[in-house]
């Protein structure tokens, strides 16, 4: 499991800086132990990295597993789909997480919007790594949100 979680923060880790406001996110997709979808965050902070790995996993992420760095949206500034709602959408059977988001567009919400559409969610993967990748977008929204 890890040596999936390792590829998205690696994913992740060459765009942190670059993303505008967003964070750097890593994702892959995982169906029948071989890596069907990845992608990370866009120049500027778009698209997410879970849209790119679902474009690259096409319908193969239908009972997948998803490794992302950080939980996964629920609303968009953009007003496009969250990518917790695209995870759902796509039958992503299982969504590990490695840290949560703290940022008013996620904040439980995207764990929230999977678990009710029965998606398993699990939290903690790799979690030190990825909160330091994304400390200072973490900070500033922790302080936001007053965590």
């Amino acid at each position: 499991m890890s040596v999936y979680m390792r590829r998205a923060l690696d994913l992740a880790a060459p765009r942190v800086g670059e993303t505008g406001d967003n964070p750097s996110v890593g994702c892959v997709i995982v169906a029948a132990g071989v890596i069907v979808g990845e992608g990370a965050t866009g120049l500027s902070g778009r698209p997410h990295a879970e849209e790119v790995a679902l474009a690259a996993a096409g319908a193969r992420a239908a009972g997948a597993i998803a490794y992302v760095t950080l939980e996964p949206c629920a609303q968009r500034s953009s007003g496009a789909a969250s990518c917790a709602g695209l995870l759902r959408d796509a039958g992503v059977a299982r969504v590990i997480i490695a840290t949560r988001d703290p940022h008013p567009n996620a904040a439980g919400r995207g764990i929230v919007l999977l678990e009710e559409a029965g998606v398993q969610v699990e939290i903690g993967l790799m979690e030190g790594e990825a909160r330091a990748l994304n400390a200072a977008f973490l900070a500033k929204w922790s302080r936001a949100v007053g965590d």
